[in-house]
């Protein structure tokens, strides 16, 4: 009789564990495993933080303002590259070059910045200055630069006009001068360099 009974016990268990190795893996009547599909890489934003969709879309320039504001859209209409803030750190630097040179009496150095014009003026006053054997006046600080007002006349040739305020001196006196510059550039060449047409005294 127990023999009996181990015997059963152990067709049970054998039973049992058919059973879980069976009911334990995998059968085609199960659902498939989900299956995650990876996020699409975000767009690119550009620098004012717009997300840019697709191909890349051209930038709205934002209008310009100011006394000088239809004359920058009339240049910005013939060159694309046009930016108020651009020219005035061009021309901030073209003021520094050419009081400097004119100090220095570098010719050359002139004749790369201005026109045929202001060169003819500078060229003068050099030869005038080194004869009578003055100290020239030097920048010291460039207090500020703004644009006036701009223009294009119908030959393409753009004008823009830029107000400076700075301090020079000579070693022993102290000078504040205010003027208007003019500086000039064909819209129909590639030349992206602009030439100091005319200076005048501001009121």
């Amino acid at each position: 009789m127990q023999i009996d009974l181990i015997i059963l016990a152990a067709i049970a268990v054998f039973v049992i564990s058919r059973l879980y190795a069976v009911l334990g893996q995998k059968t085609g009547a199960e659902p498939p495993a989900r299956r995650y599909r990876e996020a699409p890489a975000r767009a690119p934003e550009r620098e004012d933080g717009a997300v840019v969709e697709g191909e890349d879309r051209p930038r709205i320039r934002a209008a310009f303002t100011g006394p000088a504001a239809a004359g920058m859209e009339a240049i910005a209409a013939v060159d694309a590259n046009f930016a108020p803030d651009d020219f005035v750190k061009g021309a901030r630097r073209a003021y520094e070059l050419i009081v400097g040179a004119f100090a220095d009496g570098d010719r050359d150095a002139l004749k790369q910045l201005v026109d045929d014009d202001v060169m003819e003026v500078y060229a003068a006053a050099i030869t005038e200055r080194e004869k009578a054997a003055t100290e020239p006046m030097r920048l010291v600080r460039l207090r500020q630069a703004r644009i006036v007002d701009a223009s294009v006349d119908a030959s393409k040739m753009a004008r823009v006009e830029v107000s400076f305020e700075s301090e020079l001196s000579d070693g022993d006196n102290m000078r504040q001068a205010k003027e208007i510059w003019t500086f000039k550039r064909s819209l129909n060449t590639q030349d992206p360099n602009w030439l100091l047409d005319e200076v005048a005294t501001a009121s």
